[in-house]
């Protein structure tokens, strides 16, 4: 079963993120995760750069549970995944999008049946500035028009220094040095999809292998700017607050503005698994799925710096994939 849902585009207004869907803080009514017997063994994980940190805690949370249960994780990047989990190497397909079609059917055709994609956070997409950048917020075609060629959502002027968003004064003239994820990132899929309206990056961009290296990249450039999640936000960066329209009120990359659907690089997290649609789910998987759906698993969710799933929506997606 692929689990579809409300969210599956990743563009927050079009998701119609909620209070029922996302919680700022870990929502009180998740039920307690119960350990069961009988769960031992080896697990891997190979997907996205996004989760790589959240999948670590989490099988960590998982361990104390079940000892005797080893998780190996590759965080790689989205596109890993599903590969991956089509040639059986992979038990888990972190990704921080949904799967292509194109994906989808290789699965399909190698099993017969589809992959079933599991939402279990939610995550901001920021957009990162030096810190000593002062400038105080941006919009979406401000941002398109920074890091695309094409300006897809509309604003006609090709932006190159900070002088034309508003800075004056020594910055007036400084040219912006962009920091961008790969193209096997879900992150730079989503954000060309969204933030550049599915538009084209410019060639100048600077590609890193990783998230934690976009804002590296930042702290160590004072004119630049780059995008990755929120999780790895760090104190020689500064989260950019953000417009959907040009001229409308920015919004801070808060979990409250998450959860209203108001900060406008909002999306959902998943994990990608092999669950046979007669066999049902490997016990190993269930369970973790199950803990990671559940307060533990949500407060690693809150710890690490994500937007937690609301009671409701968590229950939701166990029922859909059939993990109650």
């Amino acid at each position: 079963m692929l689990l579809k849902t409300t969210l599956a585009l990743g563009v927050a207004a079009a998701m119609g993120l909620t209070a029922s869907i996302a919680s700022a803080e870990v929502d009180p009514n998740l039920p307690s995760y119960e350990r069961v017997s009988g769960i031992s063994g080896n697990l891997s994980s190979v997907g996205s750069d996004t989760l790589n940190n959240l999948m670590t805690l989490w099988a960590e949370e998982f361990a104390k549970f079940y000892p005797n249960v080893n998780i190996q994780i590759q965080g790689a990047g989205t596109s890993t995944a599903p590969p991956a989990l089509t040639e059986g190497t992979s038990n888990f397909g972190p990704m921080s999008r949904p799967m292509r079609d194109s994906e989808q059917r290789a699965f399909e055709d190698r099993h017969g049946y589809p992959p079933t994609l599991v939402p279990v956070a939610i995550d901001m997409v920021a957009v990162y500035v030096n810190k000593d950048n002062p400038i105080e917020s941006l919009s979406l075609p401000q941002v398109d028009a920074i890091f695309s060629a094409t300006r897809a959502c509309g604003l006609g002027e090709d932006i190159t220094t900070w002088g034309q968003v508003g800075l004056t004064g020594a910055w007036e003239n400084r040219d912006i040095t962009l920091y961008s994820r790969n193209a096997v990132s879900g992150t730079y899929g989503f954000f060309k999809e969204v933030a550049l309206c599915g538009g084209d990056f410019k060639s100048t961009i600077n590609e890193q292998p990783g998230s934690s290296a976009v804002v590296r990249g930042v702290e160590q450039t004072l004119n630049g700017i780059g995008y990755s999640g929120i999780g790895y936000r760090t104190a020689g960066v500064r989260v950019v607050p953000l417009a959907k329209q040009h001229g409308g009120q920015a919004f801070e990359a808060t979990g409250d503005n998450a959860a209203t659907g108001d900060y406008p690089l909002a999306r959902f997290l998943y994990i990608a698994a092999n669950q046979h649609p007669n066999d049902g789910w490997n016990p190993m998987e269930r369970e973790f799925f199950r803990m990671v759906l559940a307060k533990e698993g949500q407060e690693v969710v809150h710890k690490d710096g994500y937007v937690t799933l609301s009671a409701e929506a968590a229950a939701r997606f166990r029922t859909e994939a059939n993990l109650d």
